[in-house]
């Protein structure tokens, strides 16, 4: 079977993009160049790799196959461009870097104060709902991921380096913005704008809500966290959010946090690859980067109270 390494990246531009004409401008070649190299690698396959129907490109099993092969390919290659780089004084690359949309409050100010050091670093930055980042966590497409309720049935690699509490929040004209020392019994009757299932928020208040025998009346289930602040400050129940959504505040465009009895519920933030996974140089010195930057944001770790 013969074919290049750069065959190889082209068919995994393929596979990530999901479109022949994005995976030339990826690669930058034409497209008539790419579709004839992607032509050239499943002939030298022997089966076909993909079929586009509509304009998108769908990738059969063998196709999904070479693409992971050819990403675990391209990984080895940049872990030792980038060793060959430590070795000469050098610090390029791209660091890959998957995170979950709560974690956006924070995270781009750790990735800007490792980026001012590395200036000639690229990150790729995926910010998703956690089932996204499962997903691409599953696939091995990142470096490095950060979410609070990594999955249990993978053997990962897992450093817990920040706490994230989970908060109650009411509009500020709500007399429950007032009150103190709220017990769960009274939100009986009101109304809850909650994350949408499967997000790590939304995990942990269900756990929480079952060990308490706790229904909660819920009005609307969002994919975002401005949404449930917005709905949460337009009167429409109560809301709970990670504190970060805050920015560390009790209080903001709004919201307020709530005494609540049993909140803020513990949660925490990880930082998670594959256990089997050898991370790369530069995924070694962000994740050093980050453990020891994170001491900065002391209104990130105290919990609210």
């Amino acid at each position: 079977m013969n074919v290049t390494f750069r065959q190889l990246r082209l068919f995994q531009a393929l596979a990530d993009t999901g479109s022949v004409s994005a995976a030339a401008r990826l690669m930058h070649v034409t497209q008539p160049t790419a579709s004839m190299q992607l032509k050239e690698v499943s002939q030298a396959v022997g089966l076909p790799l993909y079929e586009v129907l509509g304009r998108k490109v769908y990738l059969t099993d063998a196709g999904r196959e070479l693409a992971t092969a050819a990403r675990a390919m391209t990984g080895i290659w940049e872990s030792f461009e980038q060793s060959v780089d430590a070795v000469k004084g050098l610090a390029r690359g791209r660091l890959r870097v998957a995170v979950v949309s709560t974690a956006k409050y924070f995270i781009p100010r750790l990735i800007g104060s490792f980026c001012r050091k590395h200036p000639a670093i690229d990150v790729a930055l995926e910010i998703l709902n956690r089932d996204g980042v499962v997903q691409r966590l599953r696939e091995n497409l990142d470096d490095l991921y950060i979410m609070s309720m990594p999955p249990a049935d993978m053997d990962l690699g897992d450093e817990v380096f920040m706490p994230n509490p989970i908060v109650v929040i009411a509009a500020t004209s709500d007399v429950l913005s007032k009150s103190a020392r709220i017990p769960l019994s009274e939100l009986a009757s009101r109304r809850f704008i909650l994350r949408e299932p499967g997000s790590g928020t939304r995990m942990a208040v269900d756990r929480y809500f079952r060990r308490k025998k706790f229904r909660p009346d819920v009005r609307l289930e969002l994919g975002s966290n401005e949404a449930v602040k917005e709905s949460v400050a337009g009167g429409l129940g109560v809301g709970v959010v990670s504190s970060h959504v805050l920015h560390g505040h009790r209080k903001e465009h709004g919201v307020r946090v709530i005494d609540m009895e049993g909140f803020p519920l513990p949660s925490a933030w990880h930082l998670v690859h594959p256990s089997s996974k050898k991370l790369s140089p530069l995924a070694l010195a962000f994740k050093a980067h980050l453990l020891k930057e994170i001491d900065r944001y002391k209104w990130d770790a105290a919990p609210l109270g």
